[in-house]
């Protein structure tokens, strides 16, 4: 909650949070990326928000830098061209690490293993959940750096090399679910699947664009989210009524303010694809 970027998780906390946290600027530009087709031409410079930070705090009080590849609960919010190439060098000069919070974009769902493949931009740190396991039983994992293992592994021979409480580190039913989750991506093919369908799902996401209320569509791999037009005083929101219209139909979208995510499964048909935007066109155009 105190490093993430939604507002909404912080508000019903009635607790404490992290103290020296600071945040960046989102990427959000309607203005210049409305309906852009995979990663937005405008928007490198927000990486350099990042400097500022730094001339504030110092270089030296910055633990680290931590993101999402590409957005997920906050919109579906896909990096511009050379946005995090530009976060990566920022981070190496001034000697800061990079996670990538790779949860939503880990396993296949940008048409590589890793959303930091799919962008050839190499983090520090990058946790991994739900598609580990095919979310059939909580895991977690944090994939780490060489140079960050070694330090750990340069204290007396005596200490532990990573303390925390390792109650269900390695638990092997979760180790299970995960081996087996990882033989089915590989047998099936299926990041490479997803880059298949990709051109495809994008096609039929962006033939929404022109729907009542329809102001942004963005997408990457099997990534989309539909974006309406705020109205004042109007509450529940249109992506809000979207969303139960949607719901009515049999589909299940992921509303957040005036914008609905979908993030199918990696095993979509293109029939089944075909019949989520016929109902997600239904719903929009039923939506008053």
């Amino acid at each position: 909650m105190s490093v993430g970027g939604i507002p909404k998780n912080r508000e019903a906390w009635q607790g404490s949070l992290l103290p020296h946290v600071a945040h960046m600027r989102d990427t959000h530009d309607l203005a210049r990326n409305a309906f852009s087709r995979g990663q937005p031409a405008q928007g490198v410079e927000f990486a350099d928000d990042l400097e500022r930070l730094i001339r504030e705090h110092g270089a030296k009080r910055i633990a680290a830098v931590m993101i999402e590849p590409i957005a997920g609960s906050t919109g579906v919010l896909v990096p511009p061209r050379g946005y995090l190439e530009r976060l990566r060098e920022i981070c190496t000069r001034h000697g800061l690490l990079l996670i990538f919070d790779e949860v939503i974009t880990g396993f296949g769902r940008t048409g590589d293993w890793f959303a930091s493949q799919q962008f050839k931009v190499t983090p520090d740190l990058l946790t991994m959940a739900k598609g580990i396991t095919n979310g059939s039983i909580p895991m977690g994992a944090v994939l780490v750096h060489r140079d960050i293992h070694a330090a750990f592994m340069t204290g007396p021979t005596a200490d532990i090399d990573l303390f925390h409480g390792y109650t269900y580190s390695g638990h092997p039913v979760a180790c299970a679910a995960a081996l087996a989750t990882m033989g089915i991506y590989e047998r099936e093919g299926l990041p490479q699947r997803t880059a298949e369908l990709a051109p495809y799902w994008e096609e039929r996401a962006h033939a929404l664009r022109g729907l009542p209320g329809v102001v942004d569509i963005r997408n990457y791999g099997l990534i989309a989210a539909v974006e309406f037009a705020a109205e004042p005083g109007r509450n529940p929101t249109r992506g809000y009524d979207v969303f139960c219209a949607c719901f009515a139909r049999g589909l299940l979208a992921r509303p957040t303010g005036n914008v609905l995510a979908f993030s199918p499964p990696l095993t979509i048909s293109r029939a089944e694809i075909d019949q989520l935007f016929t109902i997600l066109t239904e719903a929009i155009r039923a939506t008053p």
